[in-house]
């Protein structure tokens, strides 16, 4: 049975095992949105989703025309846009680089990894991964386009483009940064008069919402954010044998790497403990006081390139005797092979983002192992003494202190593998909904089948000579969307994990795009999984499987869970990857187009009017003939009763014998009443109105005794699908069942539509009383009707002007 775990014990699971005068811009683009699908994010080449108002280039041309410095409405230089758990107790002043020094510059000879100095914020997964992004250059000028000045066209607005969930997404900032005493409180560079690392870490901020947003993380997560990636995890007490062949492989291509050490309480610098931000400002306050009195007697002779200050950071990031710090991430910028004293050795360099406190073991800058290497070999390494938070270390200490490996992949080719491959992507966009499509995990075999389910159909073995297996690789990546922008809510990350079973040929749900039902998953077993139920904002896992057709089932590890998230399926040759009960297929490297979220189109056919007992054998509806409900009322008119049931009528209708929404409640509330099985407190007037509107022939807003006898009909029918479902008696039903509730009924709906028919129906129990229940029926029916009027050729597409949408309001 699945068990969830922490980031922070990940390691402790078993490799087979599955536990547990402003200008105003918009930060997010479509990628924000919910729901679509999206084709290949891997390309470099992608255009850059503007944003809603105006783009970069046009704030940027208006600030120059009007003379004015850019300032940014969305994150403002207050409070808001630092902290938003509590007040901080000192006030920060924000200031414009040309306010903090005389000659400020954007870059200064480039963007390098020695520019990144940690500031007085948790960050340092983020500035790790900034460090490995300035390794790759075309990626750096991606993330952040060099046209951009202190001096020409200088008018205080900068911007920097990350991949979010899909798209490249441009944001767009003023150059005003928090100061105290004068000195920037948070990112900052070596050289003091550089801003990019600082106007870099601004940008990320804003997308996240805050400052504070940016405490504690892993580094995979902005290494995605900075490529559009895929990234692997690796525990490095289990990691493959030829992991330094990985690790070599991920630096030749361009990856993004970076590693960390877990302290021996089990805490992670993936998830930052709770502490107390005035502490921490204060802290900072009197670092940069005792930092500001230690140099004040050094002469930098008014110049602006005099180094920043910097502070070791963070209190819960312990230093140990070797100079390695525990809780914190560092970027791993060459893995090189050497010759020492006649024999090959290998060397692992890495980055400190504080931009200090190194390694002091063998291959440090000062040890004595340099001694016994050429001084060619030393310029090929790149070996210098500086206290600039870079070292190398012996391949065999990496693996003795890290405990965990990060890569990030910018194109999927196996890392294993001596040669480029060439994969396709396939990117599904969902929502776990409460009580209707957050099941949880395998734990919960009641909710777990009513996940979002992914139909992928594996249609070509790999090409391996010496692999006699026939199977395919792909690689499954699934992310949760937003979590930490929504933190200031009380948002954290879930727990997720994903199960991938069989369809087999013979099975009839074979081919189909049907949801799969409970008994599937309680009589079949999972053919692969994610090894880990974990709450990262990702979790990857690659897998070989013979060719076949599969379900994906991502799911948090507990229901009711809500969230959106992205499934990324990479596979080495031909595949095909959809949602179940989606009626657009998914063509891979296309974007995904929706269909009308009402009118769902092939199946326009098997949602047809439905009397009593005219279910057809797969219990899709038939065409109701006309003349056959006047025989069946004429029959009805006979039996003892149908007299009663008439004379109940006549009295409420009079002698027009037509009754109104407020009647008709009072005719079913006397009829429901004799009902003693049935646990209700009878039919609200709303779904009364509903009620009128379907029967309702002539637009008089009443209906005739032969209209509710009809209606009387299908109430009868969809009774009995409840009393189905309500097994405790309790006159409600689990929402989760309501997709097989719609399913008896004929009704046959995408997964949006079920997700608004919980939202809209049921309590805050995810309970779903007999009035809502039969209110939800008759709407369903009364849209269908409403379609099939529209649908002159039968082709299950109809085109609507406004004039037509109006009179459609009544039915929702």
């Amino acid at each position: 049975m699945p068990t969830a775990i922490n980031a922070a014990v990940a390691q402790q699971t078993a490799a087979g095992s599955l536990p547990s005068a402003t200008i105003g811009t918009t930060t997010e683009g479509a990628g924000g949105g919910t729901g679509g699908i999206y084709s290949a994010i891997i390309s470099r080449n992608q255009p850059i989703i503007k944003v809603k108002e105006k783009t970069y280039e046009e704030l940027h041309k208006k600030c120059l025309e009007k003379n004015i410095l850019y300032e940014d409405p969305d994150f403002p230089p207050n409070e808001s846009s630092l902290f938003y758990s509590q007040k901080i107790p000192i006030k920060f002043e924000w200031k414009r680089p040309r306010e903090i020094c005389e000659n400020p510059r954007f870059i200064i000879g480039g963007a390098n990894r020695t520019d990144i100095c940690q500031g007085e914020l948790g960050d340092c997964w983020f500035l790790a991964a900034i460090a490995c992004l300035t390794l790759n250059k075309k990626l750096l000028c991606r993330v952040i386009p060099h046209d951009q000045s202190f001096i020409h066209n200088y008018a205080g607005i900068f911007h920097f483009q990350f991949w979010r969930y899909g798209d490249w997404v441009d944001v767009v900032i003023d150059d005003c940064l928090p100061t105290y005493n004068n000195q920037l409180v948070f990112t900052k560079s070596s050289q003091r008069n550089e801003f990019w690392s600082a106007l870099l870490e601004k940008a990320y901020a804003k997308l996240h919402g805050s400052y504070e947003a940016l405490k504690g993380g892993n580094t995979t997560e902005a290494m995605e954010d900075f490529t559009g990636g895929v990234t692997e995890f690796y525990e490095i007490k289990d990691a493959p044998k030829d992991i330094y062949k990985i690790m070599k492989h991920a630096i030749d291509r361009g990856s993004l790497m970076a590693s960390s050490i877990d302290d021996n309480l089990g805490f992670s610098y993936g998830s930052a403990p709770r502490s107390h931000i005035g502490e921490l400002i204060a802290r900072m306050v009197k670092n940069l006081e005792n930092a500001q009195m230690t140099h004040s007697t050094a002469d930098y002779q008014g110049t602006d390139e005099r180094p920043a200050w910097t502070i070791v950071p963070m209190q819960y990031e312990t230093r140990m005797s070797c100079g390695l710090v525990k809780g914190h991430a560092y970027s791993v910028t060459a893995v090189e092979e050497t010759t020492f004293k006649g024999e090959k050795l290998r060397l692992v360099r890495l980055r400190n983002p504080w931009g200090q406190v190194e390694w002091n073991g063998p291959w440090s800058d000062k040890s004595e192992e340099w001694n016994f290497v050429n001084e060619a070999e030393k310029i090929r390494l790149q070996h210098k003494i500086a206290e600039d938070g870079e070292f190398w270390i012996s391949f065999e200490d990496f693996m003795r202190y890290f405990t965990k490996l990060e890569i990030c992949n910018l194109t999927p080719d196996t890392l294993e593998a001596d040669k480029l491959q060439t994969w396709t992507v396939s990117v599904n966009e969902g929502r776990w909904v409460r009580g209707c499509s957050a099941g949880g995990c395998r734990n919960y075999p009641d909710t777990f089948w009513t996940n979002p389910q992914y139909r992928l159909k594996l249609l070509e073995e790999d090409d391996d000579p010496e692999d006699e297996e026939v199977v395919c690789s792909f690689l499954v990546a699934l992310m949760q969307k937003n979590r930490r922008k929504e933190r200031k809510l009380g948002a954290n990350l879930y727990t997720i994990g994903f199960a991938i079973y069989e369809v087999p040929a013979l099975d009839f749900m074979h081919g189909t795009k049907h949801h799969l039902q409970k008994d599937f998953f309680l009589y079949n077993a999972s053919k692969a999984r994610s090894k880990t139920y974990i709450n990262m904002r990702e979790i990857s896992e690659r897998f070989r499987l013979p060719p076949s057709e599969y379900v994906i089932i991502p799911s948090t590890y507990e229901p009711h869970q809500e969230g959106e998230f992205i499934l990324r399926v990479f596979s080495e040759k031909r595949s095909l990857s959809e949602e179940q009960m989606c009626l657009i297929a998914n063509q891979l490297l296309h974007k995904y187009v929706f269909s009308p979220i009402i009118f769902v189109s092939d199946r326009a056919n098997s949602n047809k009017e439905l009397t009593a007992d005219e279910d057809t054998k797969d219990g899709e509806k038939t065409h109701v003939d006309e003349k056959k409900v006047s025989a069946t009322t004429k029959a009805h008119e006979g039996s003892e009763e149908e007299k009663q049931f008439r004379n109940i009528f006549r009295q409420i209708a009079g002698d027009d014998m037509e009754i109104n929404a407020e009647e008709l409640r009072n005719v079913l509330n006397n009829v429901v009443k004799k009902h003693k099985d049935l646990k209700t407190e009878g039919f609200e007037l709303e779904s009364c109105r509903s009620m009128i509107a379907l029967m309702d022939t002539d637009g008089s807003g009443k209906i005739n005794f032969d209209e509710f006898r009809h209606l009387w009909d299908k109430i009868k029918s969809w009774q009995k699908i409840f009393k189905r479902y309500d097994t405790d008696h309790s006159g409600t039903i689990n929402s989760y069942e309501m997709r097989n509730a719609v399913n008896d009924a004929g009704f046959r709906l995408n997964n949006q539509l079920y997700d608004i028919i919980t939202m809209r129906y049921a309590d805050k129990n995810m309970n779903i009383d007999f009035d809502s229940f039969i209110c939800c029926f008759v709407r369903l029916d009364a849209m269908f009707r409403a379609f099939h009027a529209f649908d002159k050729d039968g082709d299950g597409i109809i085109k609507l002007n406004v004039l037509e949408v109006k009179p459609l309001h009544q039915y929702f």
